[in-house]
């Protein structure tokens, strides 16, 4: 495909970041009776997703697409009109062929492809220029239109369809070859499709416009059986017609996570290829993936390669996107044995993924391992199924309705249109998995690593005097001891910290580092969500395969001739047994990457060398290559592991050898989660950490390690690497270690583009670095510091002080003399003072890129009474995000406070806030947070706290830890948090690592809308960390309606977080914020969006710099709290702040000694430096400054440094004309759309006298999806006016009939009921603030309510409150994160009741797999016939499930089943109650261990007395102290 729309490559600008998002779905008649009510169905559940699509300027749609049936009587007709004849159906072929409009680059495309189809030994018929109106689509379409036309084809006589099919292929690929290599093609040509039953129509498109545009589709004669459609949300301004979906054979809603990895391991598969089918022709297919095009489109490309090479498209489908199957104890064989084989062929294509796929026979669709995609259906009488990302996205009759079902995770809807019936997921895997005897395949060829591990292991421990020598050289230092390999040991995890990195980045580090340093890990924000590895790791997985890896056409029983480890960090013994093995042919080989001093000028041929030796040992039949740098002497120096591994991998993908070959690291080098996720990450298979076992058999015999002999340390310290790595990968959304191997989730930062050209092609490096030789002599400074500049053997490795300041270790920028500095000026009100700190941060601070720039102006300095006001640019300023909860509640005032009393605003951090806060004090003070923050804990968020803000923020990733959740212990949780969090004293929080509403961008596009709803008042902000790729994200936050936008640095916050990440996740916010600024300008959209960033801002300059890298407001957070007392000590998470700061213990809190002043005064220094600086360059107002990067330059410093001299700024400052021109900040506001929600239209006006007198009121309306959040403005102005308390029970009471939108009553609060007689959507319920809401189907509908689906994924989302009834089954991730709300439901999917802290949930019916998984309060009642079975699906990690109840549960379960049964007249309640006797003991009693021990407790003090707040304080110490435990508390 070759593409000239998207901009190309500049500034930080980089088109290969784009993503996309949708919403898909079909209709089809599933006995394939053809008709035009199916494409005009099709036509219009396309309109009915246009708020999951995007659009440009109002007339230009992201794209939409629909794939329909060949209509042979239409084309018969068409044809016929041409003098084309077409043969018998299915005899011929139709082409859509988008060519240039240029008419001589389409005659010679048009001409080599009639050549092609002659030399594949089939019939050209003709062209048809397809009849398009091009006045029906918008400015933006116009300009990119391509001509269009259709080509005909007829088979020759001697191929079956197969068989005409593959020449097909053969056709289009070489055509496709031909345009992206010839000089004479400069315009796009793109084949959407070329087939003997489907053809597509799409492009860039608004869905209203597709039957406008393409007259054939209005045209009544074109009929279809069937109809794929698909609107697309992409996240710029200047999608393609191309990129619009369906493609050949699937339209995809998610994305593709693992996609540069996925790629490098087709290609290096192709190469070696060998199809009996294909034959030489293979060679003409490749490459096989084109690598412009979007991850779906590669997708596409992968399972057409597999289709076309023999498997069947549902057999494909399982290969690409496979169920998890080595953790999940329920699947047995032959299922088991059939993925497990084909793990041996490919790695999943991991991400979260809804796919729909078709070749005109069959149409399925399969969702991913997580099942992170909506997917819903509903079959009529009349044999049509409907299926969609939402329910009632086509009309039809609730009496027509026989069915309605909800696709869960990893399971295949398949409709087989030969046959005319749906084939049932079990049925169709039966077939499937029992085609080739895989498991007699696996138990002969497959072995287990530790079936090869001898129990006896020759260790020799190295000498004291080696060991110390090797750990200098490889940069070893004390603080990694302690604060990092230590830990690992002792807690068996990757060790926490606090208060962000402020140490220098590597680059700008006067230390020599290790090359590890240089890397930042990608993670998931937006586009896609994080996934929970620890709560869901039954979907994960650390296994790993060894050995060649074979034909992947042409599966036998050697492909299973492999080596397993249950994970790629390896023991001693794994490593001492795969050194000797002799499984393979041959034996495992072994080579240096070792280099001499004086090769450190001629790295490059040192590296030649040793793939060149690779080589020959893989032509030898190697297939375990070890590289080893053991060999490290007085003489021979490591070469960078992560440089050696990298390069090896790129250069044997490239020679098409990686398959068959295993990459096994045995380094001295590695030892922390991050280095050893990196040699994964960039294709190592295993990784031997040498030193680092070394160093511990060191630590144990000095005593610094008790309690654990080696082996056991060994144990221990594997499995905190193994579980750091999964943590990593899941940071970016990835399920496996397969998947993540080879997938480069990695961005540089202070790399020399020539090395990252040769060494890791693919790595994103923004801003330029180091070349070979400065890597070469940062690994010979440490070696020669090792082995030649001892003098006397001191045994005593460097401070570091990396993670904490140490006199002699790493600069820190937060040092004692800064912070006294700091204080001293703000408690003084001493200006002097704070000029020593302002040097100091500006002239002595090396850590930021910021301190390398300085300012330029050709402008006169002007009089300071001219710059704009200090009020004025107060405006501009926030305080952090830091929930009350992280800090203490003195802290946490101070700066809301000083905020208000400056004109800034203070955040609220996701941990809620105490109403009594939200109106001002008597001396005029007040403590409200005008911003109020949605994590995705959703802790406190009410209706009430929602509509008491000036500004709502999402925050999707935290500086500190970006793509993870967070984990409030239980001895942290005092009584007056749990209040404000509305959860349970002395019981641990834990909030998810994605929003559970947000695992797209038109998911976070929805909660942008429910947000403003709940507060049309206030702006709706969506908090970012910096990284490679965030402009492109940021346009589709902007294009989702986002009023604000912040980009946060990696550096990180108050935040408690795993070392590795605070260090190594994200990147500082000058670049993520130049990016993001350069991006939306060119999308033509920064005018429509606020940008603010923050990450340790520190003074006036730094403002400054950030306003000219395009940010309008500015956040500051950890310098207000030094201001306030903080003094570094990085123990926030431990509730130990000696200051009072970072803490709840209320005897620490009276040391604190802060004031709103202190930080009134810090904020009027920076503006009064920010001032001055302005007068001098000769700006009135910011407003001059902000864009405005021809007003940096370097600054002489840099020059001066030996490793940041070689970073190039240019693309971060890139400025050009273009840019110049456009306005540089935000001047228009968003339009919500909220006049046109039914709430406005309808729902307001009528509650009126509800809202002013509380009378009563009743109404009925008829819904549609596209009604969404309905309730949620009626409710925010019960809130408004009656505060907390709402109005009595069902003062308002509301019937709608039809399929309700997403959103369905949110944050509706008490006094409010809402009844739907239909169905609902995903997140109906969501933060659900006292309301009532009941859901039944229509009563005219045929279907056993019991066995439908009657609502959506994700329901109930963090709700506080209220009352919620299902008449029918609800999808995965019921109560995610429930805080106080009741619900009665028939039926769930999987992850039900994840992350709940309260309330009750009854399950009349079957749950899902992981039920329960963190959570951590409330109880749930789950009604069942086989409590073996159903109790396999709880997750006890947490909870304890029981059949045996108290006298007062009962009564409970029994009175939540009555009212059911009552609001919605469920047949299957009343069965329950009528036979109550015999059928209470078919329900299982779920309770978190932690949750009823503090009640048990708190209830037995009460009897001895105590009031409730002593009772609970009391619990809360006993349980602090650790007197307390669970399951005894008495």
């Amino acid at each position: 495909m070759k593409q000239t729309n998207l901009p190309k490559k500049h500034g930080l600008y980089n088109p290969e970041n784009e993503h996309d998002a949708c919403g898909i779905g079909f209709v089809a008649n599933i006995k394939k009776i053809s008709s035009h009510k199916i494409v005009e169905q099709g036509i219009h559940m396309l309109c009915q997703l246009k708020h999951r699509g995007g659009e440009v300027g109002g007339d230009t749609g992201d794209g939409a697409g629909i794939l329909l049936e060949i209509s042979d009587s239409f084309f018969r007709r068409e044809c016929s009109k041409l003098g084309i004849t077409l043969p018998g159906k299915y005899h011929y072929a139709v082409g859509m062929f988008n060519f240039p409009q240029n008419k001589t680059e389409r005659e010679c495309l048009m001409n080599e492809t009639e050549k092609l189809i002659a030399s594949e030994g089939q019939m050209f018929l003709g062209w048809r220029k397809l009849p398009t109106d091009v006045t029906k689509v918008g400015a933006g379409a116009r300009k990119t239109e391509p001509a269009i036309y259709q080509l005909f084809i007829q088979k020759n006589a001697e191929l079956d369809e197969a068989g005409f099919e593959r020449a097909l292929y053969l056709i289009r690929k070489q055509i496709e070859k031909f345009a992206a290599t010839s000089k004479l093609i400069t315009e796009t040509f793109y084949v959407p499709s070329l087939s003997t039953r489907t053809v597509i129509f799409k492009g860039m498109l608004l869905p209203e416009q597709i039957n406008q545009y393409y007259l054939d589709l209005a045209d009544p004669a074109y009929v279809s059986a069937f109809a794929l459609v698909h609107s697309r949300f992409s996240t710029n301004t200047f999608p393609s017609w191309e990129r619009a979906h369906p493609y050949r054979y699937l339209i995809h809603n998610g994305e593709i996570n693992t996609q540069r990895g996925n790629v490098n391991w087709m290609k290096a598969r192709e190469k070696r290829a060998e199809s009996g089918l294909l034959g030489d022709d293979l060679a003409k297919l490749l490459p096989i993936i084109d690598e412009s095009g979007s991850d779906s489109a590669t997708l596409d490309n992968a399972l057409e390669f597999l289709v076309q090479a023999g498997r069947s498209l549902p057999h494909a489908a399982m290969m690409l996107i496979p169920e998890p199957w080595d953790k999940n104890p329920h699947m047995t064989d032959p299922k088991r044995a059939f993925y497990e084989y084909h793990s041996t062929l490919m790695e999943p294509w991991d991400g979260p993924t809804s796919i729909s796929f078709t070749n005109g026979r069959v149409i399925g669709t399969i969702l991913d391992r997580n099942g992170l995609r909506p997917a819903r259906y509903y079959e009529t009488k009349d044999h049509t199924i409907i299926y969609s990302s939402e329910t009632g996205v086509v009309p039809v009759d609730p009496s027509e309705i026989i069915r309605k079902e909800t696709v869960g995770a990893g399971t295949m809807l398949l409709i087989d249109l030969e046959e005319g019936r749906i084939v049932a997921d079990a049925e169709l895997k039966e077939e499937l998995t029992t085609e080739k005897p895989y498991r007699e395949w696996l138990e002969a060829e497959m072995t287990e690593i530790a079936d090869l591990a001898a129990a006896d292991l020759h260790y020799e421990a190295m000498d004291k005097s080696e060991r110390f020598k090797k750990q200098r050289a490889f940069g070893y230092t004390q603080d990694e001891l302690n604060k990092i390999l230590i830990p690992m040991v002792t807690e068996k995890k990757d060790p926490m910290g606090a208060m962000g990195y402020d140490a220098p980045l590597a680059v700008l580090s006067q230390r020599p580092q290790v090359l590890f340093n240089y890397f930042k890990q990608l993670f998931a924000q937006v586009t896609n969500p994080p996934i929970d590895g620890i709560r869901e790791e039954t979907v994960t997985s650390a296994m790993t395969l060894l050995g060649d890896e074979g034909n992947i056409l042409n599966p036998t029983a050697q492909n299973a001739n492999r080596i397993r480890l249950k994970t790629p960090i390896l023991s001693r013994r794994e490593f001492a047994a795969l050194e000797q093995q002799t499984k393979f042919a041959q034996p495992t080989v072994t080579l240096p990457i070792l280099f001499k001093a004086e090769e450190r000028d001629g790295l490059e041929a040192r590296l030649e060398a040793l793939f060149a030796e690779a080589d020959e040992k893989i032509a030898a039949g190697a297939e375990l290559l070890i590289l080893s740098d053991e060999g490290v002497n007085a003489d021979w120096i490591g070469i960078p592991s992560l440089l050696a591994v990298s390069g090896l991998h790129h250069h044997l993908v490239k020679a098409g050898t990686r398959t068959q070959v295993s990459i096994i690291v045995k380094t001295a080098e590695a030892r922390d989660v991050h280095q050893c996720a990196l040699l994964i990450g960039y294709g190592a298979d295993a990784v031997f950490p040498s030193l680092a076992i070394d160093t511990f058999d060191g630590l144990i015999k000095e005593g610094r390690i008790k309690g654990f002999t080696l082996d056991e340390a060994e144990s221990r310290y594997i499995e905190a690497i193994t579980d750091g790595i999964l943590k990593i990968m899941s940071k970016m959304g990835i399920s496996t270690v397969q998947s993540y191997r080879g997938a480069q989730i990695f961005e540089a930062i202070g790399i020399g583009d020539e090395v990252i050209k040769h060494y890791f092609p693919g790595t994103a490096s923004q801003i330029g670095g180091i070349p070979l030789d400065v890597i070469a002599q940062e690994a010979w400074l440490r070696h020669r510091e090792a082995y030649h500049d001892i003098g006397y053997q001191s045994f005593t490795l460097n401070t570091g002080g990396e993670y904490q300041w140490r006199s002699n270790g790493e600069y820190h920028v937060y040092n004692p003399l800064a912070i006294h500095s700091l204080q001293q000026a703000t408690r003084e009100n001493d200006r002097e003072t704070y000029n020593l700190y302002s040097d100091l941060m500006q002239n002595q601070n090396n850590a930021f890129l910021r301190g390398l720039l300085t300012f330029t102006s050709d402008r006169k300095p002007i009089p300071l009474d001219e710059v704009e006001p200090a009020e004025a640019i107060f405006k501009r300023f926030k305080s952090g995000a830091m929930s009350y909860g992280s800090i203490s509640q003195e802290a946490h005032e101070a700066l809301a406070i000083a905020m208000n009393r400056i004109g800034g605003k203070s955040n609220s951090g996701e941990g809620g806030e105490n109403p009594n806060r939200f109106t001002p004090d008597e001396n005029g003070d007040w403590r409200r947070s005008a911003i109020k923050q949605i994590a995705s804990g959703r802790f406190g968020v009410t209706s009430h706290y929602l509509v008491n803000a000036e500004e709502l923020q999402i925050k999707m990733a935290q500086g500190a830890k970006p793509g993870e959740g967070g984990h409030l212990p239980g001895n942290k949780v005092y009584p007056w948090i749990s209040k404000t969090r509305g959860s349970t004293t002395g019981v641990g929080l834990i909030s998810p690592p994605p929003h559970h509403d947000i695992y797209s961008i038109e998911d976070l596009s929805q909660l942008i809308f429910d947000l403003k709803n709940a507060n049309q008042n206030a702006r709706i902000n969506v908090k970012l960390v910096s990284k490679t790729g965030i402009g492109t994200i940021a346009a589709g936050v902007a294009k989702g309606n986002a009023d604000v936008i912040l980009v946060s640095g990696y550096e990180g916050g108050t935040g408690a977080a795993a070392r590795t990440s605070i260090r190594h996740a994200g990147v500082p916010w000058e670049i993520g914020l130049a990016e993001t600024h350069q991006t939306l300008l060119l999308n033509g959209l920064r005018n429509k969006v606020v940008v603010e960033t923050d990450g340790k801002l520190m003074t006036g300059k730094d403002v400054l710099v950030a306003a000219m890298l395009g940010a309008e407001e500015f956040g500051f957070a950890t310098a207000p709290l030094v201001t306030l007392g903080c003094v570094m000590m990085r123990v926030c998470h431990l509730d130990t702040c000696p200051v009072g700061v970072a803490t709840q213990n209320p005897e620490l809190r009276k040391k604190f000694s802060g004031s709103a002043d202190y930080v009134v005064n810090f904020f009027h220094f920076i503006v009064a430096e920010m001032r001055e600086m302005m007068a001098e360059l000769g700006f009135r107002s910011l407003t001059e400054i902000i864009g405005h990067k021809e007003f940096l330059t370097t600054h002489e410093k840099k020059e001066a440094h030996w490793k940041a001299k070689y970073i190039d700024f240019s693309n971060m400052l890139y400025s050009d004309d273009f840019y110049k021109k456009q306005v540089q900040y935000c001047t228009k506001q968003q339009d919500h759309k909220i006049d046109q929600t039914l709430d406005m239209r309808e729902l307001v006006p009528l509650i009126q006298p509800a809202l002013e007198n509380g009378e009563k009121v009743t109404g009925t309306f008829a819904v549609r999806n596209v009604d969404r959040a309905i309730g949620t403005i009626a409710g925010s102005f019960i809130s408004k006016k009656y505060g907390a308390a709402g109005l009595p029970e069902d003062t308002i009471s509301l019937d709608f009939v039809g399929s309700a939108g997403q959103s369905f009553g949110a944050y509706t609060p008490l006094g409010m009921t809402l009844r739907i007689h239909g169905d609902a959507n995903d997140y109906f319920g969501k933060g659900l603030s006292g309301g009532k809401l009941i859901v039944s189907p229509d009563a005219k509908t045929p279907i056993k309510p019991h066995d439908s689906a009657i609502v959506g994924n994700v329901t109930l989302y963090g709700a506080t409150g209220g009352f919620a009834y299902m008449h029918g089954k609800a999808g995965a991730r019921f109560a995610v994160r429930n805080s106080g709300a009741t619900a009665v439901v028939e039926g769930i999917g999987d992850n039900g009741c994840e992350y709940m802290t309260g309330g009750a949930v009854v399950v009349l019916g079957d749950i899902g797999e992981n039920f329960a998984a963190g959570m951590s309060g409330g109880v749930a009642y789950i009604y069942t016939n086989n409590k073996q079975a159903t109790t396999a699906k709880i997750n006890h990690e947490l909870v304890n499930s029981r059949s045996t109840f108290s006298t007062s549960e009962l009564t409970k379960l029994k009175q939540l089943i009555e009212q059911h049964a009552n609001l919605t007249g469920s047949d299957f309640a009343q069965d329950i109650l009528q036979n109550w006797e015999a059928e209470k003991a078919n329900f299982i009693f779920v309770i978190p261990n932690e949750y009823e021990m503090m009640l048990t407790r708190i209830t037995t003090l009460e009897q001895t007395g105590k009031t409730h707040d002593e009772a609970e304080l009391q619990a809360f110490y006993e349980h602090k102290d650790g007197k307390l435990v669970a399951g005894v508390a008495k």
